[in-house]
């Protein structure tokens, strides 16, 4: 699809749904393509289990309730 920079500027939102769709769109100035819209593929990294083994340790006190005075803390901050 091509459209202006006129058209470009005033269907902007609606171009790029297209685009995300997977749509190609170019950009011309006086008839003369200048840019090019297309989707931005995003690299997946496949997440690797165990990766961060070693770099931090859980301690054994994780799952205990929070002491009064931190616990009073959060409330006093969220209400």
């Amino acid at each position: 699809m091509e459209v202006s920079i006129h058209e470009a500027k005033t269907h902007l939102s609606s171009l790029l749904d297209r685009v995300s769709l997977g749509e190609e769109v170019v950009i011309t100035r006086a008839g003369e393509p200048v840019a090019r819209l297309v989707r931005v593929e995003r690299s997946r990294r496949d997440r690797v289990l165990g990766r961060g083994k070693g770099d931090f340790e859980v301690p054994d006190d994780f799952n205990d309730p929070l002491p009064d005075e931190v616990f009073g803390h959060i409330l006093k901050v969220s209400c």
